[in-house]
């Protein structure tokens, strides 16, 4: 029997929150009361600056583009599917990560706020809030640690899981900020929405394998 990722009234509550908090996060960025917090932040990781760390910021960006990410999300759900044999979790895990890259593009096309225009050490192109690598990672990554979560037994192995997503999640939002491309608001922001849409979706995934169930009882 799989486990429910959340309960329903737990998922509520935290969709509330993460919502009252992207609003504080917006209405922050457009009366500029988070400019101080983002340049400060901005200086302490562009003045690490060097050739090397630049080259693995480089490799930590490109591993969370949404390429990819994509690749990593057909793998996965194939793996869930014909290894494990779990539908339903594979679908989730899926149609999450898909409503994310739709979710970050949908909402940079609404605030449409440009690129910092500081130190750059990479060219892209389109809008910067939210960081579309930002919610991918977080994302991906926390739902990287639900699926294996279980799979593990040993305390140390959980203590490695939750730390190696953690380290991805911090590292491949970091290089966007170190190569010039985001401001940390955008991170913050994207990791927001992301709890959001990941609640929102395990509420539904709740209410789903709730009335499956139903259907199974009442056959």
């Amino acid at each position: 029997m799989k486990e429910s990722p959340i309960r329903p009234s737990v998922a509520i509550i935290l969709c509330i929150v993460f919502g009252g908090a992207f609003a504080f996060i917006v209405t922050a960025i457009l009366s500029d009361m988070i400019g101080g917090f983002d340049r400060s932040v901005i200086d302490a990781i562009q003045g690490l600056e060097a050739p090397w760390l630049t080259s693995i910021m480089l490799a930590f960006t490109f591993i969370g583009s949404t390429k990819v990410v994509m690749f990593l999300t057909t793998a996965v759900t194939v793996l869930l599917i014909w290894k494990f044999g779990t539908r339903s979790l594979a679908y989730f895990f899926f149609f999450t990560m898909i409503g994310t890259i739709i979710l970050f593009q949908a909402l940079k096309l609404v605030y449409k706020r440009p690129r910092p225009e500081f130190h750059r050490l990479a060219e892209v192109g389109g809008y910067s809030f939210p960081s579309g690598h930002a919610m991918m990672a977080f994302s991906l990554y926390v739902l990287f640690t639900y699926l294996f979560w279980r799979h593990i037994q040993s305390t140390a192995g959980r203590i490695a899981l939750v730390a190696f997503a953690i380290f991805m999640f911090v590292m491949i939002s970091a290089s966007r900020i170190y190569l010039g491309v985001h401001y940390p608001s955008d991170i913050l922001g994207g990791a927001i929405a992301s709890a959001f849409w990941l609640t929102l979706m395990a509420f539904l995934f709740v209410l789903s394998e709730k009335r499956k169930k139903r259907g199974l009882v009442q056959d």
